[in-house]
């Protein structure tokens, strides 16, 4: 699948399609630029993929942070709607 074949469902309730198909896109990067970075014996380059690696592990974490903040508030909104449910 290309990058422009994945297309969002727009049916998310607790969690993002779209953003877990970044992290998981931005996870096999890291791997692979960690497979770049073991094999590499030029410091230069070896150093510039160690920083891609870094910046990539900064963009999962933001990721992960916004699908946190996603469940959360989905979690927050299911309570207020639970609390309305008549017995």
């Amino acid at each position: 699948m290309s990058e422009r074949e994945f297309q969002c469902g727009h049916n998310c309730r607790s969690t993002c399609a779209m953003l877990n198909e970044a992290l998981r896109k931005e996870t096999t990067a890291i791997r692979f630029y960690e497979a770049v970075f073991e094999e590499c014996n030029t410091p230069e380059v070896k150093a510039f993929i160690g920083e891609l690696v870094e910046k990539r592990r900064t963009e999962v974490l933001v990721i992960i942070q916004k699908l946190n903040e996603i469940h959360a508030r989905s979690q927050a909104l299911d309570g207020v709607a639970s609390s309305f449910t008549v017995l």
